[in-house]
């Protein structure tokens, strides 16, 4: 699939040109409403994780799916879907609630894993999008950070959708601020080894400011059709 290289090269270039940029991006696919066969070509031309929006769909393709791929949950996490994905997901980035922190702690622990998960934090503040407001997810880590089956492991945000990808940049510059703000605080427990940012109408950018896991779907997939 030349459609990864070229996603590759791009991130690449942004990783060059971008001094708080990281060393190491994961490119995550997403494989909403991608059937395994084109998930299976993707892993052919590279693809080493994926990141599903909905439980379901990785109940219906995890069987299917080689065991060396990771699989990551992005989108929003009902509490009462966790001991569906508890022993499938290597991480999950959508932590927004201390209801959700205490069941994946409470399923974790049955599975007898520690569960890496990321806090999704809604720099934009728009409404139809989850996520903490930025001011207060350090109250939440500190809230949750003593559960002994999560750890969190860095954050996660969603872009506004808009024409211009630089619109974007105060919105995911923000997010490596918190971030770095978080890693000096030397929080025992918490790590910020993650930021999630960047999909793909603005992952160029993302990358420039520091994400090392970019989210993306259609620029591999093409268009979903829902």
């Amino acid at each position: 699939m030349a459609q990864i290289e070229h996603i590759r090269n791009e991130i690449r270039a942004a990783q060059n040109r971008g001094p708080n940029a990281s060393k190491d991006v994961l490119l995550l696919a997403v494989t909403k409403n991608v059937d395994v066969d084109r998930i299976k070509a993707a892993i052919g031309s590279g693809i080493t994780a994926l990141g599903e929006n909905r439980v379901q769909e990785i109940m219906q393709k995890y069987d299917k799916i080689p065991d060396h791929i990771s699989w990551h949950l992005i989108g929003h996490l009902q509490t009462n879907k966790v001991k569906y994905i508890i022993d499938k997901v290597s991480l999950i980035h959508s932590l927004d609630s201390v209801n959700l922190a205490k069941e994946i702690n409470k399923r974790a622990q049955k599975a007898g894993r520690v569960m890496p998960v990321l806090v999704q934090v809604n720099v934009a503040d728009e409404e139809t999008k989850f996520g903490l407001p930025t001011e207060d997810t350090v109250d939440f880590i500190k809230e949750v950070k003593d559960m002994p089956y999560i750890k969190i492991s860095g954050l996660m945000t969603i872009g506004p959708l808009v024409a211009d990808e630089e619109e974007v940049r105060p919105i995911f510059k923000e997010l490596r601020l918190l971030r770095d703000k978080i890693k000096q605080m030397e929080l025992p427990g918490v790590a910020m080894d993650y930021l999630s940012m960047g999909m793909t109408n603005d992952y160029r950018v993302a990358v420039e400011e520091g994400s090392n896991i970019v989210r993306i779907g259609s620029a591999i997939f093409g268009a979903r059709t829902n």
